[in-house]
């Protein structure tokens, strides 16, 4: 499987992390933000499409995108929260 492009949106107060297969999404991190802090609080890839790291490349996405922009990141989802766990050089964006 091709890995999809990651697309990223945000406002003042939520973003997502996306991506799309033949235009549907296909997996998605969505997070809260407030006073620099990422909170991520769901993961979610198709069942179509789980076992092929998707999840995990959100997770890098974010962790990428918290890391450029001076954020630190609370991952309040299960499933961010073993990434960032398995990543211990990440620690440094981790609330």
């Amino acid at each position: 499987m091709d890995i999809p492009k990651i697309e990223h949106s945000s406002n003042e107060q939520r973003g997502i992390f996306v991506m799309k297969d033949e235009g549907k999404t296909i997996a998605s991190l969505t997070y809260g933000l407030k006073d620099d802090t990422m909170t991520i609080d769901h993961t979610e890839v198709n069942e179509a499409f789980e076992g092929n790291g998707l999840g995990g490349k959100l997770v890098k996405a974010s962790y990428e995108y918290a890391r450029d922009n001076g954020l630190k990141v609370n991952p309040l989802c299960p499933f961010t929260e073993v990434v960032f766990d398995n990543h211990p050089e990440w620690s440094h964006v981790r609330v």
